[in-house]
């Protein structure tokens, strides 16, 4: 469609004008790398030029002191150079410092002028593709209703689902990824985020499985296990069946009982894990949200441990690059508005 086409052109526009801008820095503060160049930082530079002053400029940018705190000892790190020097008349910048200032002034506003004027989002007309890093829970869970949304709402509207192994957190921090969907155990402080849901814990079994009629904590730690996670993003590690702080909220509950499980299978894929619940009597102990795909299925039963484990959060993160970007507005509205069809469902 025309709006499509209009709306490719200028999203291409920008990231031209924005390559073309740091190339320009690039060339000017002699910096070695070009993928060192944050544009976030260079907005953190100037106002800290022109705050001279970390609590206020935190404040301009509606972000926390540490982070403001971070960012200036990143653009030490980029510049080499000391930015600003506290002196008894307070926080001075640098010679390079005001050398810089004027010209990341000029190119932000260019910038910020490009960007003006851009069109409201028509999710009705839109071609856009918004990708998603989600685990397989977030995505069997939650995605099925958010399709069920876009279709109405957004029919032309696609959405590109990549694994947790498949991205990083500079893909995140670059808006190369529109969202990641996960648990996370820690984030960059510059990431934007929002709770989805939290989730309790069930135990999935073959209804076949002995230890069915009889269930309590003395069955399950006899019983074989088969243990499911997937945490944050990037690359997973070999697990150690010894080391309980890596194994999570399951086993750090256990720990805590002064119990162990018996661990037979590690996974990270949380189909594989209810499956091998059914075909090898293992005991599956995971999310209540991903044990309920099976709540239909008379060949599973779904128990309450027998024993306590805390709450998970499933969150939403993006870049502070889509933050204010009208179409990502729109679509983190209906990843709310699913999550609260898929509790309602419950």
């Amino acid at each position: 469609s025309t709006l499509s086409s209009s709306s490719a052109a200028s999203d291409v526009y920008k990231r031209q004008l924005i390559y073309i801008s740091l190339m320009f820095l690039q060339r000017v503060i002699k910096v070695m790398n070009i993928s060192k160049i944050d544009l976030n930082l260079l907005i953190y530079l100037d106002v800290l030029l022109r705050e001279k002053n970390v609590t206020r400029a935190a404040n301009q940018l509606n972000i926390t002191q540490p982070a403001m705190s971070n960012g200036l000892k990143r653009l030490r790190n980029l510049f080499n150079d000391p930015i600003l020097v506290r002196t008894s008349d307070g926080m001075v910048p640098t010679e390079r410092a005001r050398t810089l200032a004027p010209i990341i002034r000029k190119i932000l506003l260019e910038l910020e002028e490009a960007l003006q004027g851009e069109e409201e989002f028509n999710e009705k007309n839109s071609t856009r593709v918004f990708r998603i890093m989600a685990s397989d829970y977030a995505a069997s869970t939650l995605l099925p209703e958010l399709l069920k949304l876009l279709n109405k709402t957004a029919p032309n509207v696609t959405i590109d689902i990549m694994t947790p192994s498949d991205v990083t957190f500079h893909d995140v921090e670059a808006g190369k990824i529109d969202m990641a969907i996960n648990r996370f155990d820690e984030l960059p402080q510059s990431f934007h985020q929002k709770s989805v849901w939290r989730d309790s814990f069930s135990c999935l079994l073959s209804a076949d499985n002995p230890v069915v009629a009889k269930f309590n904590l003395n069955a399950y730690l006899a019983a074989k296990h088969v243990w499911v996670s997937k945490t944050g993003f990037g690359v997973g590690v070999g697990m150690n069946p010894n080391d309980v702080q890596k194994l999570g909220w399951v086993d750090e509950s256990l720990a805590k009982l002064g119990k162990k499980r018996d661990i037979k299978v590690f996974t990270r894929n949380y189909h594989v894990a209810m499956q091998l619940a059914y075909q090898d009597n293992l005991i599956a102990t995971l999310p209540t949200k991903a044990a309920m795909l099976h709540k239909n299925d008379d060949s599973y039963i779904i128990i309450k441990p027998p024993f306590e484990i805390p709450e998970m959060e499933l969150k939403m993160i993006w870049s502070p690059l889509l933050h204010h970007d009208a179409s990502h507005i729109w679509f983190r509205q209906l990843v709310i508005e699913a999550a609260r069809q898929v509790q309602m469902i419950e």
